[in-house]
Parts: structure tokens; sequence; C-alpha cells
């Protein structure tokens, strides 16, 4: 394929108009990951704002931030999407830079695909009270497959590397079900386990579980699993390489002090918004960074 004007060798082989608009769909997004994904080299940081796009479109598929008339249908769309993107063939520039992202970090179908069947398991009827089994597949297809995209783009496509997403990306998971618990509520979702909920007699819909009295043990136990994949995603992170990990650093320095100020708060009034210190969270991610 030929492009009238090329991104600087140090990057991908993608036209810059190309680039410039995948970019720019990370930067309307105003997500917070995107300060993990500037410092990466370009090649890199290109690749991770491809696979941020891919999620941002499937995402918004299944919030109903983007219009379609069947959401379930739009989905399933873009499993054929992704088989025709790794045959090589494209359609538009997220398309072109995907391509491009895949053959030079060897990004796996596999886990494109199981994005979108995480995105649509938030589609038809709302999630709630999930049995372990399925909570955890949804961690691992909404958060973890997206650290295993991840962690090729940043330079660490090993077991350990492998075990970083694993960890990260449950961790993470958990920590925005915990935080949102209220939120989700209002959608009519409670993405809270139901072994866990029946243990503390919280009642397994959305609305009545926010005032259960039980409802504060529950949260501590998913806090201390939460906590636990922290820890086993930093072990596995020390045996990969430093610079390939400081995106992911910054990630977890960004979302543990959420967890810290939720455990601090509990979850007697999950609508209570939790006190998280900007300075310190700051701070830490800037740690993170740094090393």
């Amino acid at each position: 394929m030929a492009f009238s004007r090329l991104r600087a060798h140090s990057g991908l082989a993608c036209a810059q108009a190309d680039l410039d608009h995948v970019e720019q769909i990370v930067t309307a997004s105003g997500t917070s990951f995107s300060k993990g994904m500037r410092i990466l080299p370009a090649k890199r940081r290109q690749a991770m704002f491809a696979i941020y796009a891919f999620c941002r479109e499937v995402d918004d598929i299944a919030d109903g931030d983007t219009v379609v008339e069947d959401p379930a249908a739009a989905l399933e769309d873009w499993h054929s999407r992704v088989d025709r993107i790794f045959t090589g063939e494209a359609r538009d520039a997220l398309d072109r830079v995907l391509i491009a992202a895949i053959n030079a970090f060897d990004l796996k179908t596999a886990d494109f695909h199981a994005v979108i069947d995480g995105m649509a398991m938030d589609t038809g009827a709302p999630i709630v009270a999930p049995d372990e089994k399925t909570l955890d597949l949804y961690c691992d297809r909404v958060a973890s497959a997206v650290g295993r995209l991840s962690v090729r783009a940043f330079g660490a496509p090993t077991p350990d590397g492998e075990k970083v997403a694993f960890h990260l990306g449950r961790a993470l998971q958990l920590t925005n079900i915990l935080r949102d618990i209220s939120e989700d509520a209002s959608r009519g979702r409670l993405y809270l386990p139901k072994e866990l909920l029946e243990r503390f007699s919280v009642p397994l819909d959305a609305q009545e579980a926010l005032y259960a009295h039980g409802l504060d043990g529950v949260g501590k136990i998913l806090a201390k699993r939460a906590r636990d994949h922290f820890s086993l995603a930093r072990r596995a992170m020390a045996k990969c390489p430093s610079s390939a990990m400081r995106p992911a650093r910054m990630m977890a320095a960004s979302y543990e002090p959420i967890l810290n100020a939720l455990e601090r708060r509990g979850w007697r009034n999950p609508e209570a918004k939790p006190k998280v210190s900007k300075v310190w969270r700051g701070l830490r991610t800037l740690a993170a960074c740094a090393r």
C-alpha cells in the first residue's frame, strides 16, 4: 500500500492522517491511561493508541454511546471486521493502523475477539449477580485481554508479561466494580458475585443491594482480591524489562489509591464518593514513571 505521507521510520508505517485520526479518538475519550501511553516510543505509542481506539469503539457500542439499531449485531460485525483485518483487509484509518500494529508486535486475534465478547456481555439484559466463574470471565475479557494486547505493544511478549496482564487487568476491573456499585445499580447492573452476596445475605437485586448491611463484607473481600492481584502483578512486572513495564506501573500507581480510598470509606454507603488525594495519586504515578 502506498502512502503519500509516512510517519518517520521510528513509528508505524502508516499515513500521518491515519495516525492522527486514531490519536484523536484517544484524546477525545479523555482517558487517564493516555498519560501512560504517551511515554512510550513512537511505534509502541501508536500501537497502543490503535488498541485503545478499538476498545473505545466496541465499548461505546456496548454502553449505548454509539447509536446503532442492534448493539449485539454491531459487535458481531466487529468480529467479522477483526477477521478481515487479520487477513490484511483495511477499510478505514483505524483498520490500517491496527494492521500495522498487529504486524509490528504480533498481536493475537483471540485477544481482540475476547474484548468484543466482553463488551457483548454488557449488551442486552444487564449483568446481575454473576457467579464467580462468570465474573472472572468478564474481567478477563474486558480487562486482562486488553492487557495481553498491551504488554506486547509495551515490549514484554513473555510469560511474565502475560501474568502482568492477567493480574493487573483483574485488579483494575475489580477496583472499577467496587467504585461503581451505585452507578451500575442505576443501570440495573450488579457485578458482585452471587456466591458472596448470598454469603452476606445481600439481595440479588441491583438497587436493593445498595442498602444491605452485608454489602460492606462483600466489598472488603473483593477489595482484598484486587489488592492481591496488584501484588502479583508487581511481582510479575519485576521479571519484565523495566522500561516496558513503565505504563503498567503508572496504571497500577494511579488505581491503587482509589482502592485505598474505597477501603477507608467502606461499602455501608456506596453512593458516597471515595476521597482520593490527587497530589498523592500524582506523586505515586510520577514515581512509577521514573523507575
